[in-house]
C-alpha cells in the first residue's frame, strides 16, 4: 500500500500541537533545558517511539534518543533536532525536525537497513537557562567542557545541579558521546526560519552551509550625574556613544552583502528618567557566509566603537566575545538529499542557513546534512510560527527517500 504521506503530515502537526502545551507558562510555549515540562515531551516521545518498535533511552545531558535496529549495530545514522524553546516560543521550532525524522522512520516498516537510526531529541539548543548554547549536542558529540556544569541559571541553580534534579547522573556525561567511526552521518530538518523558499514557491531546500557567527558583549563606561544640572559639554553620557555604535552598525551591515549584525540587547545603569547613564552594556551578533569578511567585519566594527568612545570621553570595554566559524555540510550526504529532493519531482534550491543549529556541532564530529522546510511568513522564536501539512508531507517523503538512499550506498 502507497505511503499516504499526507496523513503522516497532520499527525506529526497534531503532535508538534500537543508538546507546544507542555510549558512552563500557562499563557504561552517557553520549555526550557531540564524544566518539569520536557519530562513530559519525554513520555509523549516515548509512547509514540514505543508504537514504532523503537527502544527508548534519556542520556545524562537530558538527550531523548529513540532507536530503530539494523542488520548491524556497529553503525548509526542520526536524525534529530531540538526539544527545548525560547520564551513564547511558536510550536515548530526544533521538535518539527525530530517529528519528522519520526514519521520517515514509520515509512519504512519492516524494511531492513543495514545499520540503526537513532532519532535524537536534543535536550538544550537555544541557550536560553544556562546561556549557552548547544548543551545537549555537545554531549552527543563528545565536546562537552565539563567546567561548565559549575554554571548557574538565573535562579543561581548549578548546571549539575539541574542534571540531578531530572534524574541524571552528571558523571555519565561522557558515555553520551557516539564514536565518530560508528555514525553514517546526521541529518536534522528544520523550519527554514526565514523568507526564501516561500519567495520562490518552493517546499522544501537544501542546506548548503551554515552560516559563521561572533557574539560579543561589549560596555560603554562614562558617567552618572543629575538630568538637570549637569551641563551638556560637561557630560560623560555613556548612552549617547552606545547609540551612536549602533547607527553605525547598522550602515556597516547595510553597505556590506551577506553581513547580519544585531544588537539585540542594551541595559543601561542607573536606567533612570533623571539621571545621566553612566554605563550602558550591549550585545552584537556579527554572521556572514564566509568568516573571513564576518572577521574583518567585526575588526571594524570593534574600532569603530573605540573610536567613538574616545569621541565621547568615555571607556569602552569587549566582556565577551565567542565566535563560530561558518560550518560546511559533508559532501556525499548533500549529494544524497539532494537526489532526494529530486526524485520526489521537487526543484532543487540550495541555500545558507543564517541560523546556528545543532547540526553545528554534530558536524565538527560527523558527516552532516541539513534539510530546510519552508516556513510561510517566516517569523520565527514567536507564536506565529507556522508551516503547511503539504510541505511537512514532502519533508517526510524526503527524508524517508534519504534514509534509504544512504542505506543503498551504505552497501555499495
Amino acid at each position: 500500500m502507497p505511503t499516504d504521506f499526507a496523513q503522516l503530515a497532520n499527525e506529526v502537526l497534531r503532535r508538534c500541537r500537543q508538546l507546544a502545551t507542555y510549558s512552563e507558562d500557562p499563557t504561552c510555549l517557553t520549555r526550557t533545558f531540564l524544566s518539569p515540562p520536557m519530562a513530559e515531551v519525554h513520555r509523549a516521545l516515548g509512547e509514540w517511539m514505543q508504537t514504532l518498535g523503537m527502544s527508548t533511552r534519556v542520556d545524562a545531558m537530558g538527550n531523548f534518543v529513540g532507536r530503530r535496529e539494523g542488520a548491524s549495530s556497529k553503525r548509526t545514522l542520526l536524525l534529530g533536532s531540538h526539544l527545548d524553546t525560547v520564551p513564547n516560543a511558536g510550536a515548530f521550532d526544533g521538535v518539527l525536525g525530530v517529528l519528522v525524522a519520526l514519521a520517515a522512520v514509520k515509512t519504512l516498516e519492516e524494511t531492513p537497513l543495514p545499520f540503526a537510526v537513532d532519532v535524537i531529541g536534543f535536550s538544550e539548543e537555544e541557550g536560553v537557562r544556562f546561556a549557552k548554547p548547544y548543551l545537549g549536542s555537545r554531549a552527543i558529540a563528545g565536546s562537552f567542557d565539563l567546567a561548565l556544569l559549575t554554571r548557574q541559571d538565573a535562579r543561581q541553580i548549578s548546571l549539575q545541579q539541574a542534571l540531578l534534579d531530572f534524574g541524571l547522573d552528571p558523571a555519565q556525561i561522557a558515555a553520551a558521546a557516539y564514536h565518530a567511526e560508528e555514525v553514517v552521518g546526521f541529518l536534522e530538518a528544520h523550519l527554514e526560519q526565514g523568507p526564501i523558499l516561500e519567495s520562490l514557491g518552493v517546499p522544501v531546500g537544501l542546506v548548503e552551509g551554515i552560516v559563521g557567527q561572533s557574539r560579543l558583549r561589549v560596555r560603554f563606561v562614562g558617567a552618572a550625574g543629575h538630568a538637570g544640572t549637569t551641563p551638556m559639554e560637561a557630560r560623560r553620557d555613556a548612552l549617547v556613544p552606545a547609540a551612536t555604535w549602533i547607527q553605525a552598525i547598522q550602515r556597516y551591515a547595510v553597505e556590506c552583502p551577506g553581513l547580519r549584525a544585531t544588537v539585540g540587547s542594551v541595559h543601561v545603569v542607573p536606567n533612570a528618567p533623571n539621571v545621566i547613564a553612566g554605563e550602558v552594556e550591549l550585545s552584537l551578533d556579527v554572521r556572514h557566509a564566509a568568516d573571513e569578511t564576518r572577521e574583518q567585519a567585526l575588526a571594524h566594527l570593534l574600532a569603530s566603537a573605540r573610536q567613538i568612545a574616545v569621541t565621547h570621553r568615555v571607556e569602552f570595554q569587549l566582556i565577551e566575545q565567542t565566535s563560530q566559524g561558518s560550518t560546511a555540510v559533508d559532501e556525499r550526504l548533500k549529494k544524497s538529499l539532494a537526489d532526494s529532493i529530486e526524485d520526489c519531482g521537487h526543484r532543487l534550491i540550495a541555500l545558507p542557513s543564517g541560523a546556528g543549529h545543532d547540526a553545528v556541532v554534530m558536524a565538527e564530529k560527523f558527516p552532516m546534512a541539513m534539510l530546510f522546510i519552508r516556513h510561510p511568513g517566516g517569523v520565527s522564536h514567536h507564536p506565529d510560527e507556522r508551516v503547511e501539512a503539504s510541505d511537512v508531507a514532502v519533508a517526510i517523503e524526503v527524508v524517508s527517500k534519504f534514509i534509504s538512499r544512504v542505506s543503498r550506498e551504505f552497501a555499495e
